[in-house]
C-alpha cells in the first residue's frame, strides 16, 4: 500500500524523548494489547538506540528500539498510521543504525501476526512459538 501521508523517522534519546516514546508504547502495548505495565519498562530503554516516527505536525506516531546486543524490539505504530509504511521506515532506520555500528546479526521476537512483515525485511523465523506477555511470538534473525 502506498501512502500520500507524510512522516519522518529520527533518532530519539530516552532521556530527552521519554514522554512521546512512553505514550506510544502505552497506547499500543499496555492499552491496545493489554501488556501488563511492569513488563513494558526495563533497564534497556536508557541504553538503547530509539527511533521516533512523527507526522508532518511533529506528532509521535511510531517507535522502535535497538539494544546494544543487536536485538530490535518495542516496535509500535499507532492504529491510524498502520499500513502507511511507518513500521517499515522505523525498522529500516534501526537496521541502518545496527549496520553503521558494526552489528553482524540482528535478533527480534516477533508477534506471530507480524512475522510476514519482518520476513519482507530479510528476517528469518526460528524455533517454536512462545508466549511473551500472553502474546504468541517467534524468534527471528537477520544477518547483516
Amino acid at each position: 500500500m502506498t501512502s500520500t501521508r507524510e512522516f519522518s523517522v529520527r533518532p530519539a534519546c530516552w532521556k530527552d524523548d521519554k514522554n512521546p516514546l512512553q505514550t506510544l508504547r502505552k497506547t499500543v502495548f499496555i492499552i491496545e494489547q493489554q501488556v501488563p505495565e511492569p513488563l513494558e519498562w526495563d533497564e534497556f530503554d536508557a541504553v538503547s538506540i530509539h527511533a521516533l516516527a512523527q507526522d508532518d505536525r511533529s506528532n509521535a506516531i511510531g517507535t522502535g528500539r535497538l539494544l546494544p546486543d543487536g536485538h530490535i524490539g518495542r516496535m509500535a505504530v499507532i492504529p491510524g498510521w498502520r499500513g502507511h509504511g511507518v513500521g517499515a521506515a522505523i525498522l529500516e532506520f534501526l537496521i541502518d543504525c545496527a549496520r553503521k555500528r558494526g552489528d553482524r546479526t540482528l535478533r527480534l521476537n516477533a508477534q506471530t501476526q507480524a512475522i510476514g512483515f519482518y520476513q519482507r525485511h530479510g528476517f528469518v523465523a526460528h524455533g517454536d512459538e512462545f508466549l511473551d506477555a500472553g502474546i504468541p511470538h517467534r524468534q527471528m534473525t537477520r544477518e547483516l
